[in-house]
């Protein structure tokens, strides 16, 4: 099965934001290259959103590009197989955290945003780190920090409240 293919199964077994995600089918029933960051009427990205053992913090990066703080996420590469392994690699590969789980169930949400590359329709998954996870700067990050959850509102925009909210639900 393509990453593409297995996107569409994803979003149609998503539960909710039901004109969102119809957006997303329409775009990728669309665009065959819909996945990839060469589509330039814009692409779907993977991210998700790190939780710390103990529940309590989630990792947050300020992003070298974007310059907000952000939950970790980009575009997809063709060795991603599915959505949740692109999530997964790069929650990894920006944290800097090996062993990451994501949580059951799929997505926890969508969000669609304009970049400066093309519109990004980010499907959003929930990262449990394990036990002792030590956090490391990647090259696309000016710094990567844990907040509490009831200092996420106070640094990052409402794309990331909502998705701690979401996260927050499912974990």
């Amino acid at each position: 099965m393509s990453l593409h293919d297995d996107a569409v199964l994803v979003l149609k077994d998503h539960q909710g934001q039901d004109e969102l995600r119809q957006v997303y089918l329409d775009h990728l029933a669309a665009h065959p290259d819909g996945m990839w960051k060469i589509c330039g009427a814009g692409h779907v990205t993977a991210s998700a959103l790190v939780v710390d053992p103990s529940r309590e913090r989630v990792l947050l990066t300020l992003h070298k590009k974007m310059r907000m703080w952000l939950q970790m996420g980009g575009h997809c590469e063709p060795g991603d197989g599915t959505l949740a392994r692109a999530a997964l690699r790069e929650a990894t590969e920006e944290s800097g955290i090996d062993g990451l789980a994501l949580a059951p169930g799929g997505p926890v949400r969508l969000d669609r945003h304009h970049t400066p590359c093309a519109w990004h329709l980010d499907v959003q998954y929930a990262a449990l780190a394990p036990a002792g996870a030590v956090e490391a700067i990647s090259d696309e990050s000016l710094d990567l920090r844990w907040f509490p959850y009831a200092e996420v509102s106070a640094v990052a925009d409402e794309s990331v409240v909502r998705l701690l909210e979401a996260t927050l639900a499912r974990v």
